[in-house]
C-alpha cells in the first residue's frame, strides 16, 4: 500500500502501475469534502515520492465514481468573505494541477456517475475510459454557481467551446455514447471490462505507443480560436443561453464571460479567472437560495425514506372517480409500474379518465420517452370498473371525487365496505379538514389525505395530511406510494387548505385587493412574472378555475375568519357570477383561443375590464415593488403562521411544498428563504407598512421576536 486514507487508498497493481480508489468510508457514494481533498493531496505527494511508479489507474470502490462536491459543506464556505473563496478555490486546483502535472501517465475508469468534481478529477488525467452505463456532467449551475475545480478551463480546452458550454450551461448528464463521440473520454467499454481497458490504456501509454505528454499538452495552453472565431462562439452563445436562463439565472452566461476571458491563457492564469468568477457567484443569494433547495430537498427525501420501515407494500391501488384527476392519477400509477383500477359511476366519466392517461401516455411516446410496447402496458395496467367487485384486493384507495364534504363522507363509507380491513382510504382533497372527513368512517385510523396537483403529471408534489385519527401505517404507506408514482411527498397536519392552499389564498387576497384599489390585473401579472413565478396571479386564477378559486375562498373564510373572511366583492366574484371560470370555459380574466399544437393560449379580452368596473373603489398608483410586497407579504406570513400552528415539521418542508406544489420561484428558495434573504426585521418593517390592511398583513409576535434577536428560518 503506498498512501492510505478514509477516502483514497493508493495500491500497487503490476509493473509499476498504482490504482489511486476513491472509497469513502461510511457513505454511500464519493463526494468531495474537505478531507477527500486533502487525502487527494497526499495521495498524490505519496505517488509523486515513489520512483517506481510509472503510470496511474484512478477508479471507485462504490457503484458510482464520485458525484461531485459535498454540497452540506457550501452553506458554510459560501459564508466566507469573498477573497477566502478565491484562495480555497486556488488552493483545491493546485492539488488538480499537481496530479495532472505528475511525471506519468494517468487514467480514469469511470463508472456510475462523474459529476462536477468528480467529472473534474477524470479531466485532470490524460485519459478517460468509460463504462457504457456511466454518466458523466458538470450540473454546477443548477446550484447558481459553474464548476470551480477546473472545469470551465479543461472542458473546452479538450471537447471544443460549443460542446463545453452546452455541458456547462445545460448542467446535464452526459451518457457514454455522446461523450465518446465529443472527445470527453477516449473508450467506452461494457461495465464489466472497465477496469481491464483502464490497464490496458496505461500499458499503452507507458511503453511509448500513445504520448500522454502531447496529449496533455493542450489542457495546459490557451484555446485554439483565433480572435474573429472566439467572438463569433462566445456571443452568439450569450445571447442564446441568455434567453434560455432568464435574467433571475446568472450563473450559466457568468460561464460563458469566464471562458471567454481566460480563452487567451494558459492553465495557471485561467484557473485565477475561474476562481474570482466562481466566488462571486457563490456570494449571491441565487446560490444560497438553491444550493438551501438542493439540502431541503435531500431531508425532504431522507424523511419519506424513514416511513419505509412501517409501510404496507402497494401492489394493487385504485381511484375513485375518473375523469381528468382520476385518469391523471391512473396513468401517474400505472406508468410507474403500480395497477390501478379506475371506477366511475358514469360510462363518459371512464372514458374521458381513459382518454387522459391515453393521451399522456401517447405524449411520451411522441417524446422518445417510453417506447410503444411500455404504453401498451401502462395502459393494460388501469382497469376501468362501474362495480366494486375487485375492491377486495386492493391496497390503498385514492378517492377523487367531486370537492363536496357531503358527497365525500357517503363514497368514502360506501368504498370502506368494499376493501380489505387493512387496505388504506385516501382522499384527494385540496381543502377539506380530513379529521371531519374521517367520521364517516368506521376505520379512521386507515384514512388520510393525499392531496394530488392539476396537472398531475407536471407537478411533483403530494400533499400527504395527517387527520386527528390517522395512524402512522396509513400514513407511511400513503408517503410510500407517493414516492413510488415518482412524486415528492410533503407529510403536514391537518387544517383548512392544509400548507399549499392555505398560503396561496393570501396571495390571491393580495391580487384582490391591488384590483380593487385600481391595480391593472395584466400589469400585476407581468410584475408578478418577472418576480419569478411561472404565470401571475389572474392567469393562475384562470388555469385553477375560477370556480376552484371560490370554493377554496370560501372554506378559508370560514377556517380562518379572523383574515381570511371578507365581505368585499372582487374581481373573481364577477369572473365567477360571469360563469367565466377561466380556461375551462374559454374566458375569465383572459379569454382563450387555440394555438396550432391544440394548447390554450391566452389572449387579452378588453370585456373583462368591463365587467370588473364596478368593483374598482378607488385609482391608486402602485410601484413594482409595492404590488411585490402587496402580493407577498400575505404569502409569506400565512407560511410562517404553518411553521408555528405545527402544520409543517419544519422551514424546509414549507418551502419546498410552495416550490413544488405552486411554482414559487426557485431562486428565491420558498416564502421563509425569501424572508431571510431581505432579512427578517426587514420583512416585518415591510408588513407594518400596510398595517391598513388589517391581519392578514400583520406579522405573528414570533416573527416580531425573531426580527428582534436577529433570528433566522435557515441557520
Amino acid at each position: 500500500m503506498i498512501y492510505e486514507g478514509k477516502a483514497i487508498t493508493v495500491q500497487a497493481l503490476e509493473d509499476g502501475i498504482v490504482e489511486l480508489k476513491f472509497d469513502l468510508q461510511g457513505e454511500s457514494v464519493n463526494k468531495f469534502n474537505r478531507a477527500t481533498l486533502a487525502e487527494l493531496q497526499a495521495a498524490v505527494e505519496a505517488i509523486q515520492s515513489n520512483s517506481s511508479v510509472k503510470g496511474v489507474i484512478v477508479s471507485s470502490g462504490k457503484d458510482v465514481f464520485i458525484v461531485g462536491a459535498d454540497i452540506n459543506e457550501f452553506v458554510e464556505t459560501f459564508q466566507l468573505p469573498e477573497a477566502d473563496l478565491v484562495a480555497g478555490n486556488l488552493e483545491a486546483n493546485q492539488i488538480f494541477n499537481a496530479f495532472e502535472d505528475l511525471n506519468v501517465p494517468t487514467v480514469a475508469a469511470i463508472n456510475g456517475m462523474a459529476l462536477g468534481g468528480g467529472f473534474e478529477m477524470c479531466l485532470a488525467c490524460d485519459y478517460r475510459v468509460m463504462a457504457a452505463s456511466a454518466k458523466v456532467g458538470l450540473p454546477e449551475v443548477k446550484l447558481g454557481i459553474y464548476p470551480g475545480f477546473g472545469g470551465t478551463v479543461r472542458t473546452p480546452r479538450l471537447i471544443g467551446v460549443d460542446n463545453a458550454i452546452e455541458w456547462i450551461c445545460g448542467g446535464s448528464e452526459n451518457r457514454a455514447d455522446k461523450a465518446l463521440k465529443m472527445g470527453a473520454v477516449d473508450a467506452v467499454v461494457e461495465d464489466a471490462k472497465l477496469h481491464a481497458a483502464a490497464l490496458d490504456l496505461v500499458k499503452r501509454a507507458i511503453s511509448g505507443e500513445l504520448d500522454f505528454k502531447a496529449k496533455r499538452q493542450p489542457k495546459l495552453e490557451k484555446i485554439k480560436l483565433n480572435t474573429i472565431e472566439q467572438m463569433m462562439a462566445f456571443e452568439t452563445a450569450k445571447g442564446f443561453v441568455a434567453g434560455q436562463a432568464g435574467p433571475n439565472y446568472p450563473a450559466p452566461v457568468e460561464a460563458i464571460k469566464t471562458i471567454q476571458k481566460a480563452a487567451a491563457h494558459g492553465r495557471e492564469k485561467a484557473l485565477e479567472i475561474e476562481a474570482a468568477g466562481f466566488a462571486k457567484l457563490a456570494k449571491t443569494s441565487v446560490a444560497q437560495a438553491l444550493v438551501g433547495l438542493f439540502l431541503n430537498d435531500q431531508a425532504l427525501k431522507g424523511k419519506a425514506k424513514q416511513y419505509d420501515k412501517q409501510a404496507a407494500d402497494v401492489k394493487l391501488a385504485a381511484v375513485l372517480g375518473a375523469g381528468i384527476m382520476g385518469g391523471g392519477i391512473a396513468f401517474q400509477s400505472a406508468s410507474k409500474g403500480t395497477p390501478i383500477l379506475m371506477k366511475d359511476i358514469r360510462e363518459e366519466g371512464i372514458q374521458m379518465g381513459l382518454d387522459e392517461a391515453a393521451k399522456l401516455l401517447g405524449s411520451r411516446v411522441a417524446k422518445g420517452r417510453m417506447k410503444p410496447d411500455q404504453m401498451a402496458v401502462a395502459l393494460n395496467a388501469i382497469r376501468p370498473t362501474m362495480s366494486y367487485g375487485d375492491f377486495g384486493n386492493v391496497d390503498i384507495v385514492v378517492e377523487a371525487v367531486v370537492e363536496n364534504p357531503k358527497i365525500k363522507q357517503s363514497v368514502l363509507a360506501e368504498v370502506e365496505g368494499h376493501v380489505r380491513e387493512d387496505a388504506i382510504i385516501a382522499s384527494n382533497t385540496s381543502t377539506i379538514s380530513i379529521t371531519y372527513l374521517a367520521q364517516a368512517l368506521k376505520r379512521p385510523e386507515n384514512f388520510c389525505g393525499m392531496h394530488f396537483f392539476n396537472p398531475v403529471h407536471m407537478l411533483p408534489l403530494v400533499e400527504v395530511i395527517r387527520g386527528e385519527k390517522s395512524s402512522e401505517k396509513a400514513i407511511a404507506t400513503t408517503v410510500a406510494y407517493a414516492k413510488k408514482m415518482g412524486k415528492t411527498p410533503v407529510v403536514v397536519n391537518d387544517c383548512p387548505g392544509f400548507l399549499v392552499n392555505r398560503v396561496l389564498f393570501p396571495y390571491f387576497g393580495g391580487f384582490a385587493r391591488l384590483v380593487n384599489m385600481g391595480a391593472d390585473f395584466q400589469r400585476v401579472d407581468k410584475v408578478m412574472e418577472k418576480f419569478g413565478w411561472p404565470m401571475g396571479p389572474a392567469y393562475l386564477l384562470d388555469v385553477v378555475g375560477l370556480d376552484t378559486g371560490h370554493h377554496g375562498r370560501d372554506v378559508m373564510a370560514e377556517g380562518y375568519p379572523d383574515r381570511m373572511a371578507d365581505n368585499v366583492r372582487t374581481a373573481a366574484d364577477v369572473m365567477y357570477d360571469e360563469g367565466r371560470l377561466g380556461q375551462k370555459t374559454g374566458k375569465g380574466f383572459y379569454a382563450y383561443e387555440t394555438d396550432k399544437k391544440g394548447k390554450p393560449k391566452k389572449v387579452v379580452d378588453p370585456q373583462a375590464y368591463e365587467l370588473i368596473k364596478p368593483v374598482v373603489q378607488e385609482n391608486r398608483e402602485f410601484t413594482d415593488e409595492e404590488i411585490i410586497e402587496i402580493m407577498m407579504v400575505p404569502l409569506c406570513l400565512e407560511t410562517v403562521r404553518c411553521l408555528e400552528d405545527g402544520i409543517v415539521e419544519s422551514a424546509a418542508d414549507a418551502d419546498m411544498g410552495l416550490i413544488y406544489g405552486i411554482g414559487f420561484p426557485p431562486f428565491r428558495g420558498g416564502a421563509l428563504r425569501y424572508i431571510d434573504t431581505l432579512g427578517v426585521a426587514e420583512f416585518v418593517a415591510i408588513a407594518d407598512k400596510y398595517a391598513e390592511f388589517g391581519p392578514m398583513y400583520a406579522p405573528t409576535e414570533k416573527l416580531r421576536e425573531m426580527a428582534k434577536n436577529g433570528q433566522k428560518f435557515f441557520g
